[in-house]
């Protein structure tokens, strides 16, 4: 049986609608998100928690010391859950998190969180990188409108050409429901 794990990554109060950094759909991805870390630690999956803080002071969000970094309470880590700080929109990226997952023998993640187009994006295709079988519930994710060019695109689209690519290329990405019944 392949040795499984939950990531959860960067679902902090600076992504709420009060927050610096307002997420469409926020809430909704929370939601799911904690239906799929219920039922992880529910058949002993281990969970993991990735917590951004900016480098720098003027960084706009996740300041240092700011509410904005908190976890989002509905998917607050229990006791001996591991929760690692990054700075980097790659989870991977200078936080030890791979040493973690290959001691514990992980070879597959199920990832959930903010956002889509940036540290989801990042660390799905970092983790198929390092030879892990990637999951992205994609409604247990959430981003925002994005403006190139003079052109916005809207956030269901950005949300939507991030899954798609993860889906076709670094894994799979799948509903709640869908994870949740097999």
């Amino acid at each position: 049986m392949t040795r499984q794990a939950v990531l959860v990554v960067d679902l902090q109060k600076d992504y709420l609608p009060e927050g610096r950094m307002a997420l469409e759909g926020v809430h909704e991805a929370v939601a799911n998100a904690a239906r799929v870390i219920a039922d992880a630690r529910e058949k002993g999956i281990p969970v993991f928690h990735m917590w951004h803080e900016a480098p720098e002071a003027d960084a706009g969000f996740f300041l240092p010391g700011s509410e904005g970094t908190q976890i989002i309470p509905q998917v607050t880590p229990q006791e001996g859950e591991q929760v690692l700080r990054k700075h980097y929109p790659n989870s991977f990226r200078e936080t030890g998190l791979l040493d973690l997952l290959r001691a514990e023998g992980i070879e597959a993640i199920t990832m959930v969180g903010a956002m889509s187009h940036i540290c989801i994006a990042a660390t799905g295709r970092a983790a198929t990188d390092f030879g892990f079988d990637v999951t992205t519930i994609h409604d247990a994710c959430a981003t925002r409108a994005l403006e190139f060019d003079g052109v916005t695109v809207p956030a269901a689209q950005v949300h939507a050409a991030n899954m798609a690519a993860l889906d076709f290329a670094y894994g799979k990405a799948i509903a709640t429901a869908d994870y949740l019944s097999d």
